[in-house]
């Protein structure tokens, strides 16, 4: 991981009390979720199974993890939306949950302290379409220089926790994939071809692509695909440009190439994709 991995952008904080109304399924958003659990206890449904949350320990949702809420109770939670540009999440597994300390419990609040005026409205996600808020603080970024500085070494602090006990996704001992992957996500507005990306780790086509499949257990041109299809979806989530010029931002320039793929990899089409957005996108 390179400096830039670490560059994270707070987009909603707050802390929330809950009557056994956090009742959600199949959210999965272009955003991660950090959860930290004041008083009482949820369940979380994650693709390994049902997890309790409760006080004294961090909880991480990455970007793109389909997962659900139950809650037949009261309980209150500090929530963080993060977003990341770089991939943070892409490359290494990272445990749901762990302990926290009482440095985090500093943190968090400091966090709050500083960062004042972010939360959702509303929890109901089908009464409450934050994507425009999302998107403006993305662009807008932080008025405030010295607090945006902050809360970025903050959020770092938090999720070094998380990566301390990640596990690599693929064990990539191939130097060459790895610069094959910086590639791939420095170009993925581009029209990436294989030969492009195997001439830049000094491989030939056939011989890259086999390198690739053996250190990532698929095809070069998969990850290619998932990762501008992704793309896709955070920019179908946080900005109002037409279907069409998001898929020509990403060089697809055949629409029905494009629908198909993303109907493949998502499950539905993107205008569905973000008709239902707004669904996936609350505490």
């Amino acid at each position: 991981m390179n400096p830039d991995t670490f560059n994270f952008t707070l987009l909603n904080a707050a802390c929330k009390i809950h009557h056994a109304d956090w009742n959600w399924k199949n959210v999965n958003s272009p955003f991660a979720r950090l959860y930290v659990v004041k008083n009482g206890v949820a369940k979380v449904i994650m693709p390994d199974g049902i997890h309790i949350i409760q006080p004294g320990y961090l909880y991480l949702i990455p970007s793109f993890i389909t997962h659900g809420y139950e809650s037949d109770s009261t309980f209150t939670h500090y929530y963080f939306h993060i977003y990341n540009e770089y991939d943070f999440f892409d490359l290494h597994s990272f445990p749901f949950e762990i302990e926290a300390c009482e440095l985090d419990s500093l943190l968090v609040n400091r966090l709050l302290a500083i960062n004042p005026n972010m939360e959702l409205k509303r929890s109901d996600p089908r009464s409450y379409d934050n994507t425009q808020l999302l998107a403006k603080r993305l662009s807008d970024g932080s008025p405030n220089l010295v607090a945006s500085m902050e809360t970025k070494g903050i959020l770092s602090q938090l999720l070094s926790r998380f990566l301390y006990k990640a596990q690599p996704k693929n064990n990539i001992s191939e130097i060459r994939i790895i610069k094959a992957l910086q590639y791939i996500h420095e170009h993925i507005y581009e029209d990436i071809t294989i030969n492009e990306v195997a001439r830049y780790c000094n491989l030939n086509s056939d011989h890259f692509t086999r390198i690739f499949k053996k250190e990532m257990a698929i095809t070069p041109l998969f990850y290619i695909n998932k990762r501008k299809i992704e793309k896709a979806q955070l920019m179908l989530a946080l900005n109002r440009k037409t279907v069409k010029e998001i898929a020509y931002e990403l060089s697809f320039n055949n629409m029905t190439h494009f629908n198909k793929l993303f109907n493949k990899m998502v499950g539905v089409s993107p205008k569905t994709y973000r008709k239902t957005a707004l669904y996936t996108q609350h505490l």
